[in-house]
């Protein structure tokens, strides 16, 4: 049975969750830059005092059978952030890291993502604490079936559309849609984003997240008068949007003098071949998949790789790789965010300090999210569109969006992760003021 945190709570429960927000971690850190931009806003109190409160938390016990016949029970996550602009949205994660602090604040930055891209979206995500790493297919599914049977009041295409995220894949996405299928009795394909093509997965979705970073870094450069070509990037974390985004950076001529996975950074100041760095993966003979022992670059750790020397770095990892502790040595004069939350808000201003322009997660890595609406509106239209039209469309709604965050960053002096708060803050905001709040 779930348990659901929702608002409709006593003062006292609400004066907890206040406190909660405000303490040290991954949603205190969020709300941390929430309220520099609100501020610049002259946000009204009541208004901010909804929109630091996340609008549903579900918690949910998840037994599921083991191969071996054995039970176990996982605890599942479901945060719904903000409804205001539209259903919920966001990925679900499968991670032992997983906690229902990081999942709303997962949740919370969905929000103004999908507000700084201007999509009908509020935010979303969801999780659960486990390693799938150490689960085979078959315990995957059940357990991927059995957490969306939990959570099925709570989603669905004018509800809440989950997608992938760390620890899931296009396959997840494709359980989670037949269970509701199934259990409603009808083909369900706009429950969810990210799946695969046959199923009704969008064309261009498995790059989006990564062509977005590499438009945001391109409009970054051209505003400052810079060329793409010979820009030495250094791309930390080598999944889906770390290999993608390195790949199209290389493609357009950038020099990758560095990347890294979980297990190993990567370095050559002469530059690496990023599809061959993905193939190396691919053939990899230990069951790790790792870039360790790739030719022609030498094995560094994962804190010195961010220190390296080059003109443009991609945190597409984890959050809280760049803090205080490293930012005074971090080289590069261009940060775009492809992971959630990589910066702590202490290192963000002592970059901005030192004149480093950081391009911010939720509008450098909203490429995927922009792709899932794409994915979503096909769905519902039962029409698909050809790759090209994706990428030209995606290409659309980035560059646009960028420009209005850029503009907006101008006519406050202020930072462009300020800037893409505010300008997705307002146009929340803007959504509040015209419903109106149901009381």
């Amino acid at each position: 049975m779930a348990t659901k945190v929702e608002n409709s709570q006593p003062d006292g429960a609400l004066q907890t969750k206040e406190r909660y927000a405000h303490e040290p971690g991954v949603f205190g850190e969020a709300i941390a830059y929430f309220n520099e931009a609100a501020d610049r806003l002259e946000l009204p109190k009541t208004i901010r005092r909804i929109l630091t409160h996340p609008s549903r938390q579900v918690i949910i016990s998840i037994p599921f059978q083991r191969d071996n016949g054995e039970f176990e029970v996982f605890t599942g996550y479901r945060v719904q952030y903000n409804f205001a602009r539209g259903p919920a949205k966001g990925g679900i994660r499968y991670h032992p890291g997983v906690t229902l602090d990081e999942v709303t604040a997962l949740a919370f930055w969905m929000t103004w993502k999908c507000a700084v891209v201007d999509l009908p979206f509020g935010g979303g995500k969801g999780g659960v604490t486990c390693d799938p790493s150490k689960l085979s297919a078959g315990e995957l599914e059940r357990l991927t079936r059995r957490y969306t049977a939990e959570i099925i009041e709570v989603i669905g295409p004018d509800k809440d559309v989950p997608a992938p995220d760390v620890g899931t894949t296009p396959q997840t996405m494709a359980w989670v849609m037949d269970t509701v299928s199934m259990h409603l009795r009808s083909h369900t394909p706009a429950v969810v984003t990210g799946k695969p093509i046959c199923v009704g997965g969008s064309k261009g979705r498995v790059e989006a997240t990564g062509r977005g970073v590499m438009i945001c870094i391109e409009s970054a450069l051209e505003k400052m008068g810079k060329a793409l070509r010979g820009q030495r990037v250094v791309v930390q974390g080598f999944g889906n949007v770390g290999s993608i985004t390195a790949r199209l950076l290389h493609e357009r001529g950038a020099k990758i003098v560095g990347i890294s996975d979980q297990f190993t950074g990567m370095h050559n100041k002469d530059g690496l071949d990023p599809v061959a760095a993905i193939e190396y993966i691919a053939n990899a003979k230990n069951q790790k998949r790792s870039l360790e022992g790739l030719p022609g670059a030498t094995a560094i750790s994962n804190t010195a790789l961010l220190e390296l020397d080059c003109d443009i770095l991609v945190p597409a990892a984890i959050e809280n790789q760049i803090t205080a502790k490293n930012a005074k040595r971090i080289k590069a004069f261009l940060i775009a965010e492809g992971a959630n939350g990589p910066t702590t808000p202490e290192a963000h201003q002592m970059l901005s300090d030192a004149g480093v322009t950081i391009i911010p997660d939720i509008l450098a890595n909203a490429g995927g999210v922009t792709v899932s609406y794409f994915e979503w509106v096909q769905d519902r239209m039962g029409y698909y569109w050809r790759e090209s039209e994706v990428n030209d469309r995606l290409k659309d709604v980035m560059r646009e969006n960028f420009d209005e965050v850029w503009n907006m960053a101008e006519r406050y002096k202020a930072p462009l992760r300020q800037a893409a708060y505010m300008l997705a803050i307002r146009r929340v905001v803007d959504c509040y003021q015209t419903r109106g709040i149901y009381a």
